[in-house]
């Protein structure tokens, strides 16, 4: 873009409040140029106000948006060929076919589209399909289709709302290659995903988010290891539930002859010490997932309360 930059994305402070609501309050996040990162949060934690925001589809009520050096809002002319975008809920010209839809988004995004054949094949959208209306279009090929429109003008910066969504598993691992190779190229992508899995996969870093504000930003690998330990033994003596001494502080989950425990990862080594005294015919030891690790960040925190009268969904349209 012909400006140097430290970070493809820049928020500072940014809240943004739709009449008395806030679709999200004092939000600061950097990303680097170069890094797939993730932004997690459950359904109406403002994950969607912020991505329209760096987009330019909304404007900051408080705060300050920069993406790749510019304004999104005032500069989104100038900005638009460098950016890719899958919105959440993709909707799209039911009476173009598919070929229509990437030329008219190219032309909209103003820039050539030189990866689009290339994307098209990888994804496995015919040219048969091509060449078929939108509206004939299951919903895993509309989803291969806003990939391709995201990616196919070569963005330096790509942001996704749940782009697995309605993917058979073949073609989610096309997309797992395709995000390996934007990062090697020194591209930025934002990745917003409830596919935990997913997202501990191919993000080196993420940022949480809950009911408008952030929770946490870490590296995927700092918040696994901060997580307890799920510890799972199995004993021989067909006894069933029995004390496990200073292990039962952990509160353990009996099924039958087999306990499951979540020990902190400071206490693992010496718990597992005083439980393999006894008679234990199997242990394994799991390693925290991203999942866990969410999870235990919003456990024992308080609930989000109902919507206000005229909020809108997390993935609806703001009200006017």
């Amino acid at each position: 873009m012909g400006n140097a930059v430290d970070n493809a994305i820049d928020i500072v402070s940014l809240t943004k409040r739709y009449g008395s609501t806030v679709g999200i309050e004092d939000l600061g996040i950097s990303v680097a140029e170069g890094e797939v990162f993730g932004f997690l949060g459950p359904n109406g934690a403002g994950k969607t106000t912020t991505m329209r925001c760096l987009v330019g589809l909304l404007r900051p009520t408080e705060g300050s948006v920069r993406v790749l050096g510019r304004d999104p809002v005032t500069e989104h002319l100038s900005l638009a060929p460098y950016l890719g975008y899958l919105p959440g809920e993709l909707r799209l010209y039911p009476e173009l076919t598919g070929r229509e839809t990437l030329r008219l988004l190219a032309t909209l995004q103003g820039a050539p589209a030189p990866r689009q054949d290339e994307l098209c094949a990888r994804l496995n959208l015919s040219g048969a399909d091509l060449d078929r209306t939108v509206r004939e279009y299951s919903r895993g090929m509309k989803q291969k289709l806003g990939l391709v429109q995201a990616l196919q003008h070569e963005p330096e910066l790509v942001v996704l709302d749940e782009p697995t969504e309605g993917l058979d598993p073949l073609v989610q691992e096309t997309f797992y290659a395709l995000l390996a190779e934007l990062g090697r190229s020194g591209r930025t992508v934002l990745l917003s995903s409830h596919v935990l899995p997913e997202v501990q996969r191919t993000c080196r870093r993420v940022a949480i988010v809950r009911a408008g504000r952030l929770v946490t930003t870490a590296t995927v690998a700092a918040l696994r290891e901060a997580r307890a330990r799920k510890v799972r033994l199995t004993f021989a003596d067909g006894l069933g539930r029995r004390p496990l001494g200073a292990a039962d502080r952990w509160s353990p989950d009996w099924h039958g002859d087999q306990a499951v425990l979540m020990i902190p990862p400071d206490r693992t080594v010496a718990a597992l010490r005083e439980l393999l005294a006894l008679p234990v015919q199997d242990v394994t030891v799991e390693e925290a997932g991203l999942d866990e690790a969410f999870l235990d960040l919003y456990r024992g925190t308080a609930a989000r309360g109902p919507r206000g009268p005229g909020e809108p969904e997390e993935r609806g349209e703001p009200p006017p």
